[in-house]
């Protein structure tokens, strides 16, 4: 299936592992021009040798600036942006009492702000030509319970955005989705770290509460950015669509 992604230009953060990379990599064996954004310097230009596609873009996305900077050095590199994604994210801290209020800050900055902030800018750009995607990478544990606090309300908070978002933004041309992983296992995550640690407790785990009986890979999630960001997807607007094995509890 032609996916008519070819010469899009597309922007991933988060983008030097896991998730973000398979994302960037999944795009550019479309055909498509990608910006890969990250901290990462050396691995961001070892995805470019690998695929002249890849634009790399170093840079904290968690600092106002230098997330201008990197929206900027895209918009000059590749001339206009059709698709952004934003990846970026991570858990910290533990339990709310356990959890300095400095934690809680700084996992809004990297899970929710980074990625209002990137929506506005590619929102601006986008309303130009009165077309564009902005997709934004949650969580099932942003749709129900689960997780680490700081991690659920910054991801709660990014799908109740990108509903919003996607209400406004459809009248101008701009589809927004977001997708929301389940368990998804990577050489570089939280779930191989403790599988090696204990790997009967995982598969005990996976055994009860993953429907589809293992950990979902890094190219489902890709699959599904790659779909929502192409016209095949065109009716789907401010959907929360979970990619998670059955695993979230919901019943939608």
């Amino acid at each position: 299936m032609d996916l008519e992604l070819t010469g899009k230009k597309v922007l991933v953060t988060g983008a030097s592992k896991g998730i973000g990379r398979g994302i960037a990599e999944a795009f550019a064996a479309e055909g498509a021009i990608v910006g890969a954004a990250a901290r990462s310097t050396d691995i961001l230009n070892e995805m470019a040798a690998k695929q002249e596609a890849i634009i790399p873009l170093a840079g904290d996305l968690t600092d106002e600036k230098q997330r201008e900077a990197v929206f900027q050095t895209f918009l000059d590199e590749a001339g206009d942006i059709d698709i952004l994604v934003n990846n970026l994210g991570g858990s910290n801290g533990t339990s709310v009492l356990e959890t300095d209020m400095e934690d809680f800050y700084h996992a809004m900055e990297w899970n929710y702000f980074s990625a209002v902030h990137l929506s506005k800018l590619a929102y601006e750009q986008m309303i130009k030509k009165q077309e564009g995607v902005i997709l934004q990478i949650t969580s099932i544990f942003g749709r129900e319970s689960g997780g680490k606090p700081t991690y659920n309300n910054a991801k709660a908070a990014l799908i109740s955005f990108t509903k919003s978002l996607a209400d406004e933004a459809v009248k101008k041309g701009i589809r927004v989705n977001s997708i929301a992983p389940g368990s998804i296992l990577h050489p570089s995550g939280n779930w191989q770290k403790r599988i090696d640690a204990d790997p009967e407790k995982m598969k005990a785990f996976v055994k009860q509460e993953i429907p589809a009986g293992r950990f979902g890979t890094v190219e489902e999630i890709a699959n599904t950015a790659l779909f929502l960001a192409s016209p095949k997807s065109s009716w789907i607007i401010g959907a929360s669509i979970n990619v998670d094995g059955g695993q979230s509890n919901m019943n939608m």
